[in-house]
């Protein structure tokens, strides 16, 4: 299903009445660390997976992180993310809450960051992280998932459903099962929670930027046949839902997004309002993550997200 056209109809939260009580104890148990600084040079963003030749990564063993020597950055190229940094500063002056975004343009290798430090809950975006999770422990055994299995995975990307998620929480065995798939797919900055509260794991910019490579490299510890699967999924969520990073193709653009939205009660109501995705646009393809928090309403974090998005592809756009 092509969702590159923006809607913002519906924007209520997507969870199902059903689970409320759940919701209002992942709230509670929501923690934001800091927001850091904004972070330019080349590699900001790091990719997941080394590029060394001849290495070969087998299922169930860690992915190294692969590192960029930002003095080798061209003089240009620091230019070009100075100047779009001054531009987020000007655009989120004015913005209650705070926003964090993380790009790598597959088509160049172009990569950036903004305020790296910040760290907001994941709220619904962790869907992705549960079904890969899933999926990965049934590769282990050989497997495929069920048709049960697949009813849920979809139901949790698709609708957003809450009570599938903790369905997918249980099966990969809560906070440890997803931390040790995390490990594998690379991520460093994401700290699920010990609880049942898996919309309140916190994460970063960067760190969904990785998990999103883990759906397009194919040194990714899961089959291309199930990196096939999520981004189908992800392709198709519910119409009411297509916002976000999708503001960062044109009409008609190819996106594969999920978005997570949460009113958190120690933030004295304000809004958690998280996007990630691949986007793939004429000549370029983003792997995309936008997370922010502290905003006054959904719909204010919805239009920060996709202003936010639009700003930086539509920069790294000009550049390639």
């Amino acid at each position: 299903m092509n969702i590159g056209a923006r809607t913002r109809r519906a924007l209520q939260p997507g969870a199902k009445r059903g689970t409320a009580r759940m919701l209002a104890t992942a709230v509670l148990a929501l923690t934001a660390i800091g927001t850091g600084q904004v972070v330019i040079g080349t590699g900001t963003v790091q990719a997941a997976y080394p590029a060394i030749l001849g290495q070969t990564i087998a299922a169930g063993r860690e992915i190294a992180a692969m590192t960029t020597n930002t003095s080798q950055t061209r003089p240009e190229t620091s230019a070009f993310k100075q100047s779009l940094t001054r531009a987020l500063d000007r655009y989120l002056d004015d913005v209650p809450g705070q926003v964090a975004v993380s790009v790598r343009d597959l088509s160049t290798g172009m990569t950036y960051s903004y305020n790296p430090g910040l760290r907001t809950a994941t709220a619904s975006i962790i869907k992705v992280d549960l079904v890969m999770a899933l999926l990965l422990k049934a590769q282990g055994r050989r497997r495929d998932l069920t048709a049960g299995e697949r009813q849920t995975a979809a139901r949790a990307i698709r609708v957003s459903d809450n009570a599938a998620a903790s369905a997918l929480w249980s099966a990969i065995g809560g906070a440890s099962g997803l931390a040790a798939a995390n490990k594998k797919f690379g991520l460093r900055e994401t700290e699920p929670h010990p609880g049942g509260a898996w919309g309140a794991t916190t994460t970063s910019a960067a760190d969904q930027v990785r998990l999103l490579t883990a759906l397009t490299s194919p040194e990714s510890p899961l089959s291309a046949k199930n990196r096939r699967y999520v981004l189908g999924l992800m392709g198709g969520v519910a119409p009411e839902q297509a916002w976000g990073v999708s503001a960062s193709g044109r009409e008609g653009a190819d996106v594969a997004l999920k978005n997570g939205w949460l009113p958190r009660e120690r933030h004295g109501g304000r809004w958690t309002v998280n996007s990630i995705g691949r986007v793939r646009d004429r000549r370029h393809t983003y792997m995309i993550a936008v997370i922010s928090h502290r905003h006054g309403s959904m719909g204010a974090g919805v239009k920060a997200v996709e202003r936010v998005s639009r700003l930086v592809t539509d920069a790294l756009a000009q550049q390639g």
